[in-house]
């Protein structure tokens, strides 16, 4: 199992947010997709925002944040608009 913070994005505070939540690795982060596990945490930590969601998809991509796509980006932003 890999540690959520040997993907890009991830830091110690987000690591242990997704933990609190039932994400333990990258592997299941992976496995579940940004939008299932930003919704874990929008309803555990109401504060989490767009911002938060960019940096899950990237973390699954391998980017950083604000590399993903345009239309990346319009589809996430859709989905945290509808929370």
């Amino acid at each position: 199992m890999t540690r959520l913070t040997a993907l890009c994005n991830i830091g110690k505070e987000m690591e242990r947010k997704l933990q609190s939540v039932g994400i333990g690795s990258a592997e299941t982060l992976v496995e579940i997709g940004s939008k299932e596990a930003f919704l874990r945490l929008k309803l555990r930590y109401p504060q989490v925002c767009l911002a938060h969601l960019y940096a899950l998809e990237g973390a699954i991509e391998h980017v950083a944040y604000n590399c993903l796509p345009d239309a990346v980006k319009r589809d996430l932003k859709r989905i945290s608009d509808s929370l």
